[in-house]
């Protein structure tokens, strides 16, 4: 590991002689040093500590070698909101507020909601944040996931309405209940897919990326099933990748959804599609 800085440097040395981008650099040295961004102009002239050092220079190199921001700093924001992430869940993106605007809308009071595949909660976490009124589930295969998720909801929902969490492979031991909407943000990528060994992803769990097939087998599980779950008139809405939306909508049609479209993110993609279920619950 090369070692890039020195007791010598102060705060505007460390910052001019960083390998990493301007940003990137500010944002680890304020998680080293707790400092503000005020403080790293105003205090540019302070030294960090030895051990402070040592860090930096670790995490400088990690994120040379790829590592994402997001597991170096611990947390990474989504929706307005500071999630605690870590290896062990994907890296909340800015695509997936497309889902939480799109259940807010579709859920009416109080109603029930369940998050399928919750990993760090964000999807859950920020419907609760904004909905006093619901009362929200989540579930996830991985122990290790749900501990995190559990986590931000102590932290980010401390005077609101708990968020029950159910270690579940989808529906399997999510107890017997009707929901008014279910999200889910399943793996969509297909397996050998190359953007699996590019970037970000080779740093996240591989079973939330893949599900090391067609990609499309979360979502036949998912819908297969969601109409013994969902109460008259409930929605379910589901993230997908670029290219699936097509796919999705035929799953959902050829199991009896009504009002089956699909939604655009920001940057123009068909990035959630969803129905809605006129039958009876518990068919």
């Amino acid at each position: 590991m090369d070692k890039w800085f020195s007791v010598d440097d102060n705060i505007a040395a460390c910052q001019q002689k960083s390998p990493l981008e301007a940003l990137e650099t500010r944002m680890l040295l304020c998680h080293v040093g707790e400092f503000s961004r005020v403080q790293l102009i105003t205090q540019s002239d302070r030294h960090l500590s030895a051990e402070q050092l040592v860090e930096l220079n670790s995490l400088v190199q990690r994120r040379l070698d790829g590592e994402p921001l997001a597991y170096l700093l611990g947390e990474r924001e989504f929706y307005g909101l500071s999630f605690k992430v870590s290896p062990a869940v994907l890296i909340p993106r800015p695509d997936t507020e497309l889902l939480v605007e799109l259940a807010l809308q579709h859920t009416p009071p109080n109603a029930n909601l369940l998050d399928m595949g919750t990993g760090s909660g964000a999807i859950a976490i920020s419907i609760a944040a904004q909905r006093n009124d619901l009362h929200v589930c989540a579930c996830d295969i991985s122990t290790a996931a749900l501990a995190i998720a559990k986590i931000n909801a102590d932290r980010l929902l401390a005077h609101r309405s708990a968020i029950n969490f159910y270690e579940s492979d989808w529906y399997q031991d999510i107890p017997p209940q009707l929901f008014h909407t279910i999200v889910s943000n399943p793996p969509y990528i297909v397996k050998d897919d190359e953007h699996l060994s590019q970037g970000d992803l080779r740093f996240e769990p591989i079973n939330a990326l893949t599900d090391h097939a067609d990609g499309l087998s979360a979502y036949r599980k998912i819908i297969a099933d969601a109409p013994n779950y969902l109460v008259k008139g409930a929605w379910l809405l589901m993230e997908h990748g670029y290219h699936q939306s097509q796919d999705v909508q035929i799953l959902l049609s050829e199991r009896g959804f009504d009002q089956v479209q699909s939604w655009q993110d920001l940057a123009g993609i068909w990035r959630v599609s969803g129905g809605q279920w006129m039958g009876d619950g518990h068919q």
